[in-house]
């Protein structure tokens, strides 16, 4: 019997072996590339794992800090430890260097020949086989990097996407005693003791380590036990040495890389060896489930601490079918763009709210559950963004969208991009070049991953030093656009995002969102309504919209004290929106009336009551409605509700809002006194309208 399960990050197949049985599943229907369902088990009607975590959390926190206390002695990447280590092996060094040189040589040999030859189409499937043996072999450095290839449509043949997509099923294993081993050394108990059943081989090789299915004893319920591989920490240590020396080389003499590379190299490093340490990952699975498992889509597998060191992981065990296979995907009834479209919100808010991420979001690390949630797993390695950069990146897209490129390169200090000393006006031509063309296109026809690069080309020219968060951020997103574009060419990750970016804009109170939204809307002393609609609309279509939240703060920012600047803006507005909706009125009833009685009343003026240019009055009745339509999006929203003007009206009560409002009212008064006087003093040659 062959099934394809997940666990630990990655999709495999699972061949019934010795040893091991477990029973199939009420409901569950063998089919190709399906996944395993596996129940959990349940004590008086709730799952054991919840009640384990949830009904007693001391003992829980005592059992992860057990698996802390089994965990001392995990290693830290420390890149000065490294150099004294293999600099007094120079045998090893060049040995492993030779291996690197000769493997990837060849290989680009290879192609540059076929190349010439004119074969290099009809021998894809053959060199992409090849690449993913090359850098299976070369271990798991280079394992990771073709991880990373494999979600780039854009980047890879599919040929090579295909291959290298095995990286993530059928790494090389290494010895089961071994591995038994490891769990009794370091959970410090027999086998026996721990599971009832357990796999006699692994299920799944994973970069670092190998997955084994199991059955824990005091519980029954299915759980994927990760195992370290022996001496990968030996290994990782010196391909990092090696590359480390490439970017002191890189730094020095390639000049077109301004960015630090060995800072990126270290950050990378620091993080694959926080990997390294399991209770570490079962830690950084715990908060990302705190912070974002709170929508129904997005699931988190439960962390087992008392079966968890530093070297051992036992998690929950989730079924689910990789990202990228879309057929499997759409057999269950669900829709791959449905479940990209939850990550790129989920990752949104990991991103712009929390600050805290999953950086590594391969195919093998983001499953479709058969009840249709996006379940994240394999949680090694993570970043976090600054609050200040959080803010700074939501400014930077609303500078972006008012091509505003001042600003925007004001930004970069807030990124952390340069330093306060460099002058940004040199970089501010560069932008508005690259810019002005690519934002010819609409929000949803700009492709990210272009956006991305055709940045990355203004930044190479000028001092930047682009942080290693940012560089993560980049990442995830392009991965996440990457496993859209198998389902759809022209899936465009930055129209998929901008109902997030609206709602925060929207309902975020942080003054430095405020202020970004006071200048989307707001240029040169006029508001733009269709911003304001645009925003409403889109901001509409992300499921955590509020209109009551989208109000309030508004009102309490433009009766702050320092709000004066803002009011006079607001009043002349409201002056016009009124204007419009009475006079707009007072035309539709003119016109509604029939053409021999407006003689009649208006004493043989068959012109009119007002003196009204034709282009005037559709001006005025464009407005009227785009006022109307952006008021029944408000009304429209489904937690309105009358109720919600109450806090409005509290705020409206203080000193200020009186205020504003007999300004209002007499903007209101001046401007109809104007009309009227325009209406007694007009001639007969100007050419009015129908009214």
């Amino acid at each position: 019997m062959s099934l394809v399960v997940s666990a630990g990050g990655h999709s495999f197949c699972f061949q019934a072996c010795k040893g091991f049985s477990i029973p199939k599943p009420k409901g569950y229907k063998l089919g190709p590339r399906a996944a395993l369902v596996e129940a959990r088990p349940r004590v008086n009607g709730s799952p054991v794992a919840l009640q384990v975590l949830g009904g007693n959390r001391a003992e829980d926190l005592q059992a992860e800090a057990r698996a802390m206390a089994r965990a001392a002695n995990a290693s830290v990447y420390s890149p000065e430890l490294l150099a004294k280590k293999y600099g007094s092996r120079p045998v090893q060094v060049v040995k492993r260097t030779l291996e690197i040189l000769i493997a990837l040589g060849s290989f680009a040999l290879k192609l540059w020949l076929e190349q010439r030859n004119g074969t290099l189409n009809q021998n894809k499937r053959k060199r992409a086989a090849e690449l993913r043996t090359i850098f299976t072999r070369l271990g798991p450095t280079f394992v990771k990097l073709g991880q990373g290839l494999s979600t780039r449509p854009d980047l890879c043949p599919p040929e090579y996407l295909e291959e290298l997509a095995r990286l993530q099923d059928s790494l090389p294993t290494f010895p089961d005693e071994e591995a038994f081993s490891c769990i009794e050394t370091e959970l410090g108990m027999p086998l026996d003791s721990i599971f009832s059943l357990i796999s006699a081989s692994p299920i799944a090789a994973a970069s670092l380590g190998q997955v084994y299915k199991a059955q824990l004893k005091y519980s029954s319920q299915t759980v994927a036990v990760k195992v370290q591989r022996p001496g990968i920490e030996e290994v990782i240590g010196l391909d990092f040495y090696l590359v480390r020396g490439l970017g002191f080389f890189i730094n020095k003499y390639v000049d077109i890389i301004t960015s630090d590379v060995v800072a990126l190299i270290d950050e990378f490093a620091r993080r694959v060896y926080q990997e390294l340490n399991y209770v570490q990952e079962g830690q950084n699975a715990r908060k990302f489930k705190m912070l974002y498992a709170d929508k129904e889509d997005i699931l988190v597998p439960d962390i087992f601490w008392n079966y968890t060191s530093g070297q051992v992981l036992t998690m929950e065990w989730i079924d689910g079918v990789k990202l990228n296979e879309q057929a499997a995907i759409e057999s269950q009834g669900l829709k791959v763009l449905d479940l990209v479209t939850t990550g790129i919100q989920c990752s949104l808010r990991q991103l712009l709210e929390y600050g805290y991420f999953h950086a590594d979001p391969h195919p093998g690390n983001l499953l479709a559950t058969p009840g249709g949630k996006l379940a994240f797993l394999d949680f090694g390695m993570m970043s976090e963004t600054p609050e200040e950069a959080r803010f700074a990146i939501i400014g930077h897209v609303v500078h972006m969208v008012n091509r505003d490129y001042e600003a925007m390169a004001r930004d970069y200090y807030a990124l952390d991009f340069l330093s306060a000393d460099v002058d940004v006006s040199p970089i501010v031509p560069a932008l508005r070049n690259f810019f002005d063309d690519a934002l010819n296109y609409t929000v949803s026809e700009l492709n990210f991953k272009t956006l991305v690069d055709g940045l990355g080309a203004v930044l190479y020219q000028y001092p930047f030093n682009v942080p290693a968060y940012y560089a993560l951020i980049l990442r995830s997103l392009t991965v996440l656009e990457g496993l859209a574009l198998y389902a759809d060419p022209n899936f465009k990750v930055l129209a998929a995002s901008y109902p997030y970016f609206a709602k925060r804009l929207l309902t975020d109170p942080n003054p430095y969102l405020r202020d970004a939204l006071i200048e989307l809307l707001f240029k040169d002393g006029r508001f733009r309504w269709n911003r304001l609609e645009n925003l409403l609309v889109q901001g509409r279509k992300d499921r955590d919209f509020s209109a009551k939240d989208a109000l309030q703060p508004v009102l309490k920012l433009l009766l702050a004290p320092d709000g004066e600047e803002l009011r006079t803006l607001v009043i002349k507005e409201a002056v016009r929106v009124t204007e419009a909706v009475a006079l707009g009125t007072a035309i539709d009833t003119y016109n509604s009336v029939p053409s021999f009685m407006r003689t009649l009343m208006f004493n043989g003026n068959g012109s009119g009551a007002l003196a009204m240019s034709t282009a005037e009055m559709e001006s005025m009745m464009e407005f009227r409605a785009q006022v109307f339509r952006i008021w029944g999006l408000l009304r429209s929203s489904e937690n309105f509700d009358p109720a919600l003007l109450q806090p409005i009206l509290q705020v409206l009560q203080q000193p200020e809002a009186r205020s504003l409002g007999e300004r209002v009212v007499g903007g209101i008064t001046q401007r109809f006194a104007a009309r009227l006087l325009q209406q007694v003093l007009r001639t007969p040659a100007v050419p009015t309208s129908s009214l």
